[in-house]
């Protein structure tokens, strides 16, 4: 989800929601501690220079049973990060205190948004040696015809 994307979902909200990936609710009482543009600048595996930039929300539970988060408050201090830290309409990605700070994506379905669930990848797996995943077929997919005529599909 796109940091435009969110202002505009924030527009229409009269309360916040965020919902872990297990289907829990991040409890309503949360600080949004952060947000900020983090920028990785790394080497893969292959040697190939990558830059990513995410806009970074980081979500606080903490004993403050009273606070509640509303869209105009998080709405104004988005637009603050915009204008001080000069953040531009990028992916969201959302830190969550679990065992360890977990990264999540960030989706909406209509009534909360939704913490994403995100994986590793090896970025050049042409270069490690690592083979492409071959296609998974149905045999009901595959052609009727007998394999061994001249124009068969065995060939």
């Amino acid at each position: 989800m796109k940091l435009s994307e969110v202002k505009s979902v924030l527009g229409g909200l009269e309360t916040i929601g965020f919902q872990l990936p297990n289907g829990e609710l991040v409890p309503n009482h949360f600080h949004v501690t952060e947000v900020g543009k983090i920028t990785k600048h790394f080497i893969d595996c292959g040697g190939t220079e990558r830059k990513e930039d995410v806009v970074n929300f980081q979500l606080w539970n903490a004993n403050d049973y009273d606070h509640r988060l509303h869209p105009e408050k998080l709405l104004n201090i988005i637009e603050l990060s915009e204008k001080v830290l000069g953040i531009e309409d990028l992916d969201i990605e959302v830190e969550y205190q679990a065992e360890t700070i977990g990264k999540f994506g960030l989706e909406f379905n209509g009534k909360n948004f939704l913490l994403t669930s995100k994986q590793t990848d090896c970025l050049a797996k042409d270069k490690c040696g690592i083979p492409a995943e071959k296609p998974k077929l149905k045999f009901s997919d595959l052609n009727d015809e007998p394999c061994c005529t001249p124009d068969g599909n065995c060939c």
